[in-house]
């Protein structure tokens, strides 16, 4: 409980700099992504310039656009989620721009680094306030907690390592969620944009067969709108989902090399710590 409240100045002193990078309320941003796909969709792909005749409905595409507007009012839905995805890895590289800070993480990395191994921590705050964004926070944290168990007497080094260690775990509690902030979102459309694409292949397919079932040989004009709504359908989802994964997969991998990063600097400033101490008690 005393190492708890210890520990605990140093992570608020951590986050009391931190401001919340990226987009918290996500949904407005699927609301003005549905927006714009369903107005492209009704309003530029069901052009009657499209098609033959001028309709929509019952004429042959004339272009890629009248194809695409074949594939059905799922198109859009799978547009929402296109949009959506790429809004959010946008929304994220800006996000871990500015979480990692000015300067590269392998350069503040390796600054902090030396200042810890020539025990300069005056140094290695002055970095952090140069570097700025989460990294320098959670480093701030355990570099303050360090001089405040050196600062203090009468309790015994583990006592005092244990402290500096929670400081540090704490930051990063405080500070990972900033990282990881919209992932779920891209996470989900991983899935969700193959699902909605079967979804339209499904129906694209079942509109074909009705019409394969009306006298015989079926109404051709039908028959290639189902056709076309199953495929359009099906390429989109996979696509959607392609980039979904790309996305999502890049993110998770450079967030964890950034929480590798942070473990390294605070089992060094531990150890650091452990090095050049002797035991008060």
């Amino acid at each position: 409980m005393a190492t708890q409240q210890a520990a605990a100045p140093a992570a608020k002193k951590a986050s009391k700099g931190t401001s919340s990078i990226g987009i918290k309320d996500a949904i407005w941003v699927i609301v003005v992504c549905a927006i714009i796909a369903f107005c492209n969709f009704f309003f530029n792909f069901g052009q009657a310039s499209n098609f033959e005749g001028g309709d929509p409905d019952g004429g042959s595409p004339l272009n890629i656009w009248g194809t695409i507007f074949k594939g059905g009012v799922i198109v859009p839905v799978i547009h929402t989620l296109l949009l959506t995805v790429l809004c959010m890895c946008i929304e994220r590289v800006i996000a871990l721009s500015k979480c990692i800070g000015k300067e590269k993480l392998a350069t503040f990395v390796g600054k902090i680094k030396k200042d810890i191994k020539a025990k300069d921590f005056d140094a290695a705050l002055r970095d952090c306030d140069k570097q700025g964004g989460s990294v320098a926070n959670v480093v701030r944290a355990a570099v303050m907690a360090y001089k405040e168990a050196d600062a203090t007497t009468g309790i015994k080094k583990e006592v005092k390592m244990a402290r500096i260690q929670q400081a540090h775990e704490e930051a990063i509690a405080v500070e990972m969620p900033t990282l990881t902030m919209n992932l779920p979102i891209i996470a989900t459309i991983v899935t969700l944009g193959t699902l909605t694409g079967l979804l339209g292949t499904v129906v694209g397919m079942i509109k074909s067969f009705q019409a394969l079932a009306q006298g015989g040989g079926g109404d051709s004009v039908e028959l290639s709108a189902g056709i076309s709504e199953a495929l359009i359908n099906t390429a989109f989802g996979i696509g959607t989902s392609w980039l979904a994964v790309v996305g999502y997969n890049f993110f998770t991998n450079r967030i964890d090399k950034i929480a590798f990063a942070l473990d390294e600097i605070g089992y060094s400033i531990a150890q650091t710590y452990a090095a050049t101490h002797t035991d008060e008690a």
